[in-house]
C-alpha cells in the first residue's frame, strides 16, 4: 500500500520548510536510509531520509517551496501502484511580526543580540559603476521631467537625461533638448563630473548618483521570522538590565601574538574570541549563578557551561554551542568553534550542535563596534557583548600612557541575576581576560 509521507519537524522552533532540492525524482527506487532531499529548517538545511523501501510513486511538492509542517511531500509504493489522491501542500504565508513595545534602553542605544552583518562599504569601483549607469531609473521615480520619446531617445544614444538641459514646458526635457546633446557631447553617460559648491551657497552636486538598491519586497523567511519572533518574545518577557565593564585588552593581545607564533608550525591559530569563550566558562565557574535560566515557576541552575557563540548568516544568525567548556582547554575551544562556525555558515548545522546552550557570547568588536547590548537569547538568564579593542590614553602607574582597552556588557534577565552577581560575573571575567595565562592552566 502507497504511503504519504508528509513534512518532518526538523527543530523544535520549526513550523515550515523549504524544500530545497530533490535528491530523486519520481519513479526512483528507494530503500532505507537513502537521501530523498535537501529541506532547509529555520536553523539549517538537513538531509531528509527515506524510513522504507519502495518505488517514488508522486512528488507533490516541487523544490523551493515552503511546505507545513505534516502536509505531503512524496507518496512511496510498488511499482505500478497509483499515488494517493491529495492536495498540493500550498506555501504558507510569510511569518507575521507584529510590532511591540519594548522597555527604554540605556543611554547607549540598544541592539539585538544578534544582528545581521552591516553591509560592507561600497567599494570604489562599485561607487563609479552606479555613478556611470543610466540615469533611467530616475525618471521612473519622477525626479527628472522628460518626454517619453525624449527618454527613450536618450537610452538609445546612451545619454544621461540627468546631463540635459529641458527646454520643454516646466524644464521638462523633449527630443529636440536629446538631439542637441547628442550633437554637442556633453550628455554622454559617465561624462558627469563633481560640481564644486557654487558661490551662491548652493550645495554641491554629488559624484554619486542612482538608487542605492533595486527597491522590492522580500518574503520573510523561515529563519529570519523565528528570529524575530524569539527577539520580541525576549526583549518584552524578560526583564533586562544591563552593566558594562572596561578591560585592560593589551594582556590579552600580547598572550594570543605569543601563542600563535610559537604554534605556527602547529597550524594553531587562536582568535579573541577564542580566549574570550573560555574566559566566560570559567567566570561562570566561579559565579555560577549566571549560570541559569527562568522556567516559570522555577530557576534551573546547570552544573555544566554550554557556551554558545553568534554567527552571523547572510539572512539571520545562529548560535552554535559549546558543550562542556569548563572542561576544555583554550585549543580545544578553538578548534571546535571554527568547526562549528563553518558548519553554521554551510547551513549544515545538527540540532544537538546548537540546542542547549547555557550561556552566550556576542562579539561584534571584529566588525568594528566600542560597544552595544544584545538582547538575551532566552532561556539564558544572560548574554556576554564583546566590543572591539580601542587605543586611547590610560592611567598606568600614575602616568598617562598609551593603552588598549575592551569594553564588555552583560545583558541580565533581572528575574534570575541580580545587579551585585552581574557585577561580579563581569570582575571575574576581567580578572581572567587581564591575567590570560590562568586560562592555559
Amino acid at each position: 500500500m502507497a504511503q504519504v509521507i508528509t513534512m518532518p519537524k526538523l527543530s523544535d522552533t520549526m513550523t515550515v520548510g523549504t524544500l530545497v532540492k530533490w535528491l530523486k525524482k519520481e519513479g526512483d527506487t528507494v530503500k532505507f536510509g537513502d537521501l530523498l532531499a535537501e529541506i532547509e529548517t529555520d536553523k539549517a538545511t538537513m538531509e531528509f531520509e527515506s524510513f522504507g523501501d519502495g518505488v517514488i510513486l508522486k512528488i507533490y511538492a516541487p523544490a523551493g517551496s515552503q511546505i507545513a509542517i505534516g502536509a505531503p511531500l512524496l507518496a512511496v509504493g510498488a511499482a505500478g501502484e497509483a499515488a494517493p489522491e491529495t492536495a498540493a501542500p500550498a506555501a504558507p504565508a510569510a511569518p507575521k511580526v507584529e510590532p511591540t513595545p519594548t522597555a527604554p534602553p540605556p543611554s547607549t542605544t540598544a541592539v539585538p543580540a544578534v544582528v545581521a552583518p552591516a553591509p560592507a562599504p561600497v567599494a570604489v569601483a562599485a561607487a563609479v559603476a552606479l555613478a556611470t549607469a543610466p540615469s533611467i531609473a530616475l525618471a521612473k521615480e519622477g525626479r527628472i521631467k522628460i518626454s517619453p520619446l525624449a527618454k527613450k531617445l536618450a537610452a538609445e544614444k546612451s545619454l544621461d537625461p540627468a546631463l540635459i538641459k529641458g527646454s520643454g514646458p516646466g524644464g521638462r526635457i523633449v527630443r529636440v533638448d536629446v538631439i542637441a546633446a547628442d550633437a554637442a557631447g556633453t550628455a554622454k553617460i559617465g561624462s558627469a563630473k563633481p560640481a564644486s559648491t557654487s558661490a551662491s551657497g548652493g550645495r554641491a552636486a554629488s559624484f554619486f548618483s542612482g538608487p542605492i538598491q533595486e527597491e522590492r519586497t522580500v518574503p520573510v523567511s523561515n529563519m529570519r521570522g523565528v528570529i524575530a519572533k524569539r527577539l520580541i518574545e525576549s526583549k518584552t518577557t524578560a526583564p533586562h538590565f544591563y552593566l558594562e565593564i572596561e578591560i585592560d585588552a593589551e594582556p590579552l593581545a600580547t598572550l594570543r601574538a605569543q601563542l600563535n607564533a610559537g604554534l605556527e608550525k602547529s597550524g594553531v591559530k587562536l582568535s579573541v574570541n577564542d580566549l574570550i569563550l573560555k574566559a566566560s566558562a570559567e567566570a561562570l565557574r566561579k559565579v555560577p549563578e549566571v549560570n541559569a535560566a527562568w522556567e516559570g515557576t522555577q530557576i534551573r541552575y546547570f552544573g555544566a557551561a554550554h557556551v554558545s557563540f553568534a554567527v552571523a548568516l547572510p539572512d539571520g544568525l545562529i548560535t552554535p554551542v559549546i558543550r562542556d567548556s569548563h572542561e576544555k582547554s583554550v585549543f580545544q575551544i578553538s578548534t571546535e568553534a571554527k568547526a562549528l562556525g563553518k558548519l553554521a555558515k554551510d547551513k549544515k548545522l545538527k540540532p544537538d550542535q546548537y540546542t542547549g546552550g547555557t550561556f552566550c557570547v556576542s562579539n561584534l568588536g571584529m566588525m568594528g563596534i566600542p560597544k552595544f547590548y544584545p538582547i538575551i537569547n532566552t532561556p539564558n538568564a544572560a548574554i556576554l557583548g564583546v566590543g572591539t579593542s580601542v587605543t586611547k590614553p590610560v592611567v598606568k602607574n600614575g602616568q598617562i600612557v598609551v593603552g588598549s582597552t575592551m569594553t564588555l556588557t552583560l545583558s541580565c534577565d533581572h528575574r534570575v541575576v541580580d545587579g551585585a552577581v552581574g557585577a561580579q560575573f563581569l570582575n571575574a571575567l576581567k580578572q581572567l581576560l587581564e591575567s590570560p595565562a590562568l586560562l592555559l592552566v
